[in-house]
């Protein structure tokens, strides 16, 4: 599931989750409602897209990865995870998730 909200800054974000409402990503803000749309109605094509997902460490040790899109440009990032196993579920929950979306109904 998608939503989308404002954020305090007034932008748009949207969240992305599970059926259970577990997070898996959190976007970058959008300043403009119609750039946001236009990116959500691409994450279904761009899962099949190996080198989008970006898999890192950070300073704390956790595992991350940031969602890009064909260009390069960050979309998204994930929660922190304990292992790199926990990160690629993760990314296979997103594939999962996101590969019967064709349609806006579940935003």
């Amino acid at each position: 599931m998608i939503k989308i909200e404002k954020n305090k800054e007034e932008q748009y974000q949207f969240t992305l989750r599970t059926s259970s409402g577990s997070i898996l990503l959190n976007s970058v803000p959008y300043q403009d409602k119609e750039a946001i749309l236009r990116t959500v109605e691409k994450l279904p094509s761009l899962i099949d897209d190996h080198m989008v997902f970006e898999r890192k460490t950070n300073h704390n040790g956790k595992f991350i990865f940031n969602l890009k899109d064909v260009n390069g440009k960050l979309i998204g990032s994930s929660q922190e995870y304990l292992s790199e196993s926990g990160l690629e579920n993760g990314i296979k929950n997103i594939r999962k998730t996101l590969d019967g979306m064709t349609d806006h109904s579940q935003l």
